[in-house]
């Protein structure tokens, strides 16, 4: 690549309308508008962001987080559907590259909901939908687990780009499959998560996972995480004072851009609403890789291999093909085949 991309990313950190999807769209759509405004060309909002992270499952017990389940799957969204080309209309009017998260229903089953990273061209094209491969600790109470098939770096232009959820950007197998596909700029997607233990400050947790992974891997990282907002305390802790301080700790969330060299570009935001801008050039990934190039040189491959197995699973596999149906599903994964019109915008 003899000119490598140089641009303006954006990590936006904010709070969802709560289990609200179309006013969190509406939201998201403003908030891409605002940072298209700005010069950005890479757009990372956070993780499950439409229509907000299952924080019932750290706080209460499965019996009564059961109720609050139902209304997240009923308030999630379909790939096939109006919250989802909202979004992508909203890209390629604004000329952006968008990664964004939301709670997926699956087509299959009313019991699964998947926390889904989307990745959309400037030109609205769906090219990527990443399920979270490990739903981390209470999640599990919430989330199915995805498949490798969606461990995939996307030729953009603003480069070959990769995206994880929060927690996997902890697993050293992900980011390495990520790495050695080429990737360049990641997008870290993340929730805030006042709700951990006393002793677990998550916006240093977001930090050390971000400059990790930009340091071992010399790439630039964009970092969105979503913040926890008074609506969603006092819909979710109401009147018991133990909960609610939990949701109202701080530093809880970290947002912004890093370098190659593990350093921020510009000063993260912690906590509050608000966007971080940052400038990337990619050509600062080449002298970096010259001293430590972990999917290069500086690996062994002759004594370490890793295989990843990116099939796509499904629930049930059929000998033969089904007999025909009058209107059959749109297969995974959907492309720009699924053309966005004028009408759509």
């Amino acid at each position: 690549m003899e000119n490598l991309p140089r641009f303006t990313a954006a990590a936006v950190q904010a709070a969802p309308v709560y289990l609200d999807p179309a006013a969190t769209v509406a939201k998201a759509v403003a908030l891409i508008g605002e940072a298209a405004g700005n010069g950005a060309e890479l757009v990372v909002l956070p993780e499950a962001f439409v229509p907000g992270y299952p924080y019932w499952n750290w706080t209460m017990n499965p019996v009564q987080g059961s109720p609050w389940f139902e209304r997240l799957h009923r308030a999630s969204v379909d790939l096939e559907g109006p919250h989802v080309d909202a979004l992508r209309a909203a890209a390629r009017r604004h000329r952006v590259v968008l990664v964004i998260g939301v709670n997926e229903r699956a087509a299959h089953s009313l019991g699964v909901l998947y926390n889904t990273l989307l990745t959309i061209g400037p030109d609205g094209a769906l090219l990527g939908v990443h399920r979270k491969l490990v739903p981390t600790w209470a999640e599990k109470l919430t989330w199915t687990g995805g498949d490798g098939s969606s461990l995939r770096v996307h030729r953009t232009p603003v480069g070959p780009l990769g995206a994880l959820a929060c927690g996997e950007n902890t697993n050293t197998l992900a980011r390495f499959t990520l790495l050695a596909q080429g990737e360049l700029v990641h997008a870290s997607c993340y929730i805030a998560l006042p709700v951990a233990p006393a002793d677990y400050d998550m916006a240093d947790a977001i930090a050390v996972r971000t400059a990790a992974h930009c340091f071992e891997g010399k790439v630039f990282s964009v970092v969105a995480c979503s913040t926890v907002s008074p609506e969603i305390v006092d819909l979710l802790a109401g009147d018991d004072a133990e909960t609610r301080a939990l949701f109202e700790r701080p530093r809880s969330a970290l947002s912004g851009v890093f370098g190659p060299d593990g350093r921020p570009v510009t000063e993260p935001l912690v906590d509050d609403e608000g966007i971080v801008y940052g400038e990337i050039d990619l050509a600062r990934c080449i002298r970096p890789k010259q001293m430590h190039d972990i999917v290069g040189h500086y690996n062994r491959f002759d004594v370490f291999r890793l295989e990843v197995d990116n099939r796509p699973r499904t629930p049930v596999t059929f000998t033969a093909p089904p007999p025909q149906q009058p209107h059959p599903a749109p297969a995974y994964p959907v492309t720009a085949a699924t053309a966005i019109t004028e009408e759509d915008e």
